[in-house]
Order: C-alpha cells, then structure tokens, then sequence
C-alpha cells in the first residue's frame, strides 16, 4: 500500500540527517510483518528478488525498455562520477555520522546501481547515481506496537535538472501502476515463503 508522503515512519530515521535536501518522492508500506529481530529477514527477501526479470511481463518490458535507453544515451555509464544535485559531493557517504559508516556491508544491491550506504537495526539506506536523477532507496522496520513492526520503502530524489524533473514525472504513472503493485506482490510471496521455511 502506499502511504502519504506525510505520514513517513518516525521522525527519529536517521535518513533524516544524511539527505535532508533530497526530495521524499514514494513511501510504500511493505507486505512483511515481524518482530524487532526480523528486520535482517526483510534484508535478505528484498536483496533475493529481482522486479526486472519477475512474473509480472508489464515490469519486465518497463525494465526492458529503461535499460535500453540508458544504454543509448549513456544514462547509466558508472565510469562517470556525477555529483549531487546542487552539491560538490558525488556520494552521500561523506556525510555519514561516525557510527554509521560501513554498516551497509551485507546487502548489495549494485547490480541495479545502488550502491549501500548504512545499516542499523530499523534501517538501511542505498543511493544510485544516473544522468537522470540521484536517488535513495531507504528501508525501515516500523514499530506498531506490541513489540510488532512492518516494513516501509521509501525513495529520496534529487532529479538533474528540468531533463531529470521531466523524466520522474513521466515514470510516475508506470511506477505507481505497473512497477511498485508486482514488487509488492513479488515481496509478500516471499516473505510468506521465508516464514514458511522458519516454521518447519
């Protein structure tokens, strides 16, 4: 389910401090509930699944089509360090308080882009860098009272530019309506799976 923008988790998030210039563009609850020490469960589904190549054929030609275009126009070439939107600094990892920097260590999601920036025990935060946008992909394990949590994903952006604005506003609808519905499916299935496996 997606949230509101205005009703984001805790305002103790420690993504708070790190990118408080960066645009909070989705905020989705996930279909994974747990106990405190679940959250490395979420960890390990979320790095298990891969939307590009899932069941949904809508996603996969979305994806498809996205890989195709950067590859034409050089949207994702990694050789070029691009830096953040209105900033010098080409990765958030300066701006990492002491305790969390290389914390990130256990989760890689780089074959996408992202590169992992911290962990603690209710978050973990990556960013990507294209010529289109610099984003954060930001997980969190919420309490809901009881000792029970659930988890949330939230995506932080800074477009480049009118090009880069232009460009998330044409994907908002795909997003929205195709991609995040058969990623959310995609994690409930396996979460359901993973706590299957626990119980036997």
């Amino acid at each position: 389910m997606k949230l509101p923008n205005n009703e984001r988790g805790s305002p103790r998030l420690r993504i708070a401090e790190i990118a408080p210039d960066f645009r909070l563009e989705d905020v989705w609850v996930l279909p994974a509930r747990g106990s405190a020490e679940d959250f490395g469960v979420l960890l390990e589904v979320m790095a298990s699944l891969d939307p590009a190549h899932g069941e949904s054929a809508a996603t996969r030609l979305l994806f498809a089509l996205r890989y195709r275009l950067g590859g034409w126009f050089g949207w994702d070439d990694a050789r070029r360090e691009l830096s953040i939107p209105g900033d010098t600094e080409t990765t958030l990892r300066g701006r990492l308080p002491v305790d969390l920097r290389g914390t990130a260590t256990n989760l890689d999601r780089s074959s996408y882009g992202f590169r992992p920036l911290y962990r603690t025990d209710v978050e973990w935060a990556a960013e990507l860098s294209n010529r289109t946008v610099h984003a954060v992909m930001h997980l969190a394990w919420v309490e809901q009272g009881e000792g029970r949590y659930q988890g949330q994903m939230a995506v932080y952006v800074k477009p480049r530019g009118r090009f880069g604005a232009a460009y998330m506003a044409l994907i908002r609808p795909f997003r929205h309506r195709v991609v995040y519905p058969a990623l959310m499916r995609q994690i409930e299935r396996a979460w359901n799976a993973r706590l299957a496996q626990q119980t036997e």
